[in-house]
């Protein structure tokens, strides 16, 4: 069935006119037919900034009216209904279905990092014998800083400290039994298994609620970056018993860059009280009575200590909007599954393509390997491929940009392609994989 049959059949195309994506011309695409100059680029770096919802831009122009005719009354008298002292908490209500928790579990607050901080501050309560913080290979960056300077500030050296789950020799994703067996044999030493639930360089999708169970079998703590997940595939945190959660909002959930922030934790802590208090963690109900002591909110928004960014939030609340309109999360990840997997062929069937294992003894012909795991159920939606010979990877993603396809760099050797079952189509699929083979023949 070809690309057009395919979208024809999409019942879910619709959306992706509920975004605005950056024009072929604006990318700077030379190769580009005249005709289509004009047109929307093949947007494949929702994994990395999530494209513009219009829904956002519409909510952003009313916060900002309202700013300007209520001022600080929106806080308390809303013509939207969106009283400004409320707005994370309506936030977290629409976020519940995507994480699958209840209200009272989710704080829209902050950023990813420092939300990482304050659960890591309360959880990682290390002790000579149990000390060890479980984490995969090659974490995110910030992550890894993270897990590091906490280490430190308890008085452990973060190279004994910080342990990494590596993939076996010549793979390049992490077996579950791997991550299983480590946390058997260092389970007494661990005091906190903390992955992240997509991983953002490969695009594997850890088994979560196996991962969390058996490590809370062990005695640890379990908790989950979403960075990569939220937005992206399914989750039941509160089912599986996950201890607590982070994520940004500004990948698949696109709330607009460096926006805001949320965290997860589990209501079985609700008598959790926060080392690091603020006025945005008192009790709503009396919060604006300026009590001198500290009274914590229901669930995880005793954690918040500033009120949020409205416009932030705002942004956040007109895509949550749309993944409402799609169906929810569920209906969005059938989509993703037959996108991603689309994808795939089409690069499967290029001349350029070699399985894994051949791909490190390539050293002068071009060529190009997935991967992420090829099974849907260890992926969201995003494909990473890796280019060989070294220098290789630059060229490519030069000539696909030049084509009209935005994809995600990640050095020496990576390019992240992520179609998003909200805004992209089938078609786009087959513009990148035409694309790639055509980058690849200016090389040879």
């Amino acid at each position: 069935m070809s690309a057009s049959d395919l979208d024809l059949q999409d019942e879910q195309k619709s959306f992706d006119g509920k975004f605005v994506l950056p024009t072929n011309k604006s990318i700077g695409a030379e190769k580009i037919a005249p005709d289509a100059i004009d047109e929307p680029c093949v947007y494949f770096c929702g994994n990395s900034l999530g494209a513009m919802p219009k829904r956002a831009a519409e909510l952003v122009k009313e916060e900002l009216d309202i700013w300007g005719s209520r001022a600080v009354e929106g806080h308390f008298s809303h013509p939207k209904q969106r009283e400004w002292k409320d707005i994370a908490t309506l936030a977290a209500t629409e976020l519940a279905p995507l994480i699958g928790a209840s209200e009272d579990e989710i704080a829209c607050m902050a950023s990813l990092t420092s939300n990482l901080h304050l659960m890591m501050n309360t959880f990682y309560q290390p002790t000579p014998t149990r000390f060890k913080i479980l984490c995969e290979y090659k974490a995110f960056p910030s992550d890894q800083y993270a897990f590091n300077s906490q280490a430190s500030l308890h008085g452990f050296d973060p190279k004994d400290t910080v342990l990494e789950v590596q993939p076996r020799p010549g793979e390049y994703t992490i077996r579950t039994e791997d991550i299983l067996d480590i946390i058997k044999k260092e389970g007494q030493s661990i005091a906190i298994v903390l992955f992240s639930g997509v991983q953002y360089y490969t695009g594997q999708y850890f088994q979560m609620e196996a991962i969390t169970k058996f490590a809370q079998e062990q005695g640890c703590v379990c908790g989950w970056d979403l960075a990569h997940a939220i937005g992206n595939v399914p989750l039941s945190l509160h089912d599986w018993g996950v201890d607590f959660a982070v994520w940004c909002s500004y990948k698949y959930l696109n709330s607009g860059p460096g926006t805001l922030g949320g965290l997860f934790l589990h209501q079985k802590w609700d008598k959790l009280t926060p080392k690091f208090a603020g006025w945005w963690g008192h009790d709503p109900d009396t919060r604006f009575d300026m009590p001198p002591t500290f009274s914590p909110a229901p669930g995880a928004k005793r954690f918040a200590q500033s009120n949020p960014s409205v416009l932030a939030t705002t942004c956040l609340l007109g895509s949550l909007e749309v993944f409402k309109e799609a169906g929810g999360i569920q209906k969005l990840r059938g989509k993703s599954i037959r996108l991603t997997s689309y994808l795939e062929k089409l690069f499967r069937s290029s001349k350029f393509f070699v399985e894994a294992p051949s791909l490190e003894q390539q050293q002068t012909k071009p060529c190009f390997t997935i991967i992420t795991p090829s099974n849907p159920e260890e992926r969201g939606a995003q494909l990473s491929v890796l280019f060989a010979p070294s220098g290789v990877m630059q060229k490519i993603d030069n000539g696909l940009k030049l084509r009209g396809i935005i994809g995600d760099e990640r050095r020496p050797d990576v390019i992240r392609l992520t179609p998003i079952p909200l805004y992209n189509t089938f078609q786009d699929c087959q513009k990148a994989a035409i694309a790639l083979d055509e980058s690849f023949e200016e090389l040879v």
